[in-house]
């Protein structure tokens, strides 16, 4: 379970987190993280908060967004907002680390979910791309569902695929919690 203090690295998209306030810390109202983009990093893939928003305020640096397709630039003393439901990335594209504070509203899991994520990435458990193997991303989708949903392939193909393998992964040992794979 994620604590104030604790340190994500994702070493695939070269960016680090530092809890603020955990979900347990607001009661669920809000995660707060402290996030650091390195020169050039890598963006994620596009993707959507079904039930929450998230909240950005550029520290140092400055980052790139894309929202609903359109490429925005924030700098250092800007704010912005991604709404619920809203298609979404975001990268540094410059030559100098990017520092933000990233609150997500609510809560739900998404502590927990930064947390298998950026752990897989740590431990060398995804591709080049960040992604951990399917049967290991179905059994994380189905249980983020709520925080996190891709934009490609479509949704209909997305619940179908991920309900299907969920249980294959489930019996394979995979979990969608930082112990990632029982032995």
């Amino acid at each position: 379970m994620a604590h104030s203090g604790e340190e994500l690295i994702d070493p695939i998209r070269n960016q680090r987190i530092v809890f603020r306030r955990t979900a347990k810390d607001t009661n669920g109202e809000l995660v707060e993280v402290e996030a650091y983009y390195q020169p050039t990093s890598v963006a994620p893939p596009a993707h959507l908060h079904p039930q929450q928003e998230e909240r950005f305020e550029v520290l140092s640096g400055n980052i790139t967004v894309r929202l609903n397709g359109r490429e925005y630039i924030y700098c250092a003393g800007e704010t912005f907002c991604i709404p619920a439901g809203v298609e979404h990335a975001m990268w540094n594209g410059s030559e100098t680390e990017t520092h933000l504070l990233w609150q997500t509203r609510p809560a739900l899991h998404t502590d927990n979910f930064f947390e298998i994520m950026w752990g897989l990435a740590q431990e060398g458990k995804t591709n080049k791309a960040g992604v951990p193997h399917i049967l290991q991303l179905a059994v994380i989708m189905q249980k983020y569902r709520q925080e996190f949903r891709l934009i490609k392939p479509p949704l209909i193909i997305q619940k179908i695929v991920f309900a299907l393998l969920a249980p294959l992964g489930r019996l394979c040992g995979y979990r969608a919690t930082r112990a990632l794979k029982e032995d």
